[in-house]
């Protein structure tokens, strides 16, 4: 049996070795994300919540609208992706959270996403 609200959400980290500055404590990483509606109904994005921490235990706690300026509408089977960014201190981190949605029926849901790890290449095997 199909759940009503079902967001599916895959994330694919990448280091940006170009922007980062590691004698500054500075590492900077790119993320694609796929949110797709396996639900059974159509659901909207409304805002996002992350928290990214690094491997001394900082936490940065965001929160917004939409994602990369969107609020994209899926209907059951769609997905829509985006590229974004985040920058820690240390080599390694992650990153998790969730999204707020609001499905056709007019009810609001959270969709989980995954802890993912960012990580500079060879550092974690």
């Amino acid at each position: 049996m199909k759940e009503k609200n079902k967001i599916f959400v895959q994330a694919m980290p990448h280091y940006i070795e170009a922007q980062s500055e590691p004698e500054k404590h500075r590492y900077v990483f790119a993320y694609t994300i796929t949110i797709t509606n396996q639900g059974e109904i159509p659901a909207q994005l409304l805002s996002r919540h992350w928290l990214i921490t690094d491997a001394n235990g900082k936490v940065q706690e965001v929160r917004g609208s939409g994602v990369v300026g969107e609020q994209p509408y899926l209907k059951p089977g769609e997905s829509f992706r985006y590229t974004s960014g985040a920058m820690i201190e240390t080599p390694v981190g992650t990153m998790q959270g969730d999204y707020s949605m609001r499905s056709d029926e007019g009810d609001e849901f959270l969709a989980d996403i995954p802890k993912f790890t960012l990580s500079i290449p060879r550092v974690l095997h």
